[in-house]
């Protein structure tokens, strides 16, 4: 894109209270309550207060979020940040991915580095070079596969003072069916197989199956039904 077809996109501004059909522009910002019907192709998308896009956000930049959004299509931007309270019905992708609160992808997560911090579902496979995951709360994802991986129990504590009106019952647990890496170190982790060169099994892991190569620890407070050398 030359210059000059970049001064003819507009920025599209939603403060307070409004909606806008799709279209492509330089950049998005939502202040308030903002409602999208349509795709959007843009530099960078900014939402602050509660927002609903009906229809797919494509970015070059940073897609960030704070506050609540529903979104139905796919999100791809080189940075995306997720902060607060998020149902996206569709895939996520971005070079960097970070969730921070309560967010549910229905589809595939991609990301070459992905930050989890709280309580979220993946309904499909997590896909990342690096995958951290700090939990607080219940937390679930189909399958996840990356070089490193590590699932810790969040030690923040203002989690404890935000959403402990919102997940006062959820066990903090990471629940997914396969988890598959170079390096995997898990804590209270429950999945049917864990597949990985050096595996590391913390506490309050129930894990039906390991599969390792070079190094497998397990803490005492955790269950293996079986485990296998390759």
């Amino acid at each position: 894109m030359n210059k000059m077809e970049e001064r003819e996109r507009a920025d599209l501004n939603i403060n307070g209270l409004g909606s806008a059909s799709g279209g492509d522009f330089r950049h998005v910002n939502i202040e308030g309550v903002g409602r999208v019907d349509g795709d959007l192709s843009c530099e960078s998308f900014r939402l602050n207060g509660m927002g609903t896009v009906k229809g797919t956000i494509h970015t070059a930049g940073l897609f960030d979020m704070n506050g609540k959004l529903t979104g139905y299509g796919e999100i791809e931007a080189s940075k995306v940040l997720m902060n607060g309270h998020a149902s996206l019905h569709g895939r996520l992708r971005g070079e960097v991915v970070e969730l921070i609160g309560i967010v549910k992808v229905h589809g595939d997560c991609e990301a070459e580095r992905f930050i989890g911090d709280g309580g979220f579902t993946i309904g499909g496979l997590l896909n990342a070079g690096t995958v951290d995951i700090q939990l607080y709360g219940r937390t679930q994802i189909g399958e996840i596969g990356g070089d490193r991986i590590s699932v810790r129990k969040s030690e923040r504590k203002d989690w404890s003072r935000l959403l402990a009106w919102v997940v006062p019952i959820f066990q903090t647990q990471l629940r997914a069916s396969a988890i598959e890496g170079d390096a995997v170190e898990l804590e209270m982790t429950t999945a049917g197989i864990v597949r990985g060169n050096r595996v590391v099994i913390g506490p309050g892991c129930k894990i039906g199956r390991v599969e390792y190569r070079d190094e497998l620890i397990v803490h005492p407070n955790a269950e293996i039904g079986e485990q296998a050398r390759q």
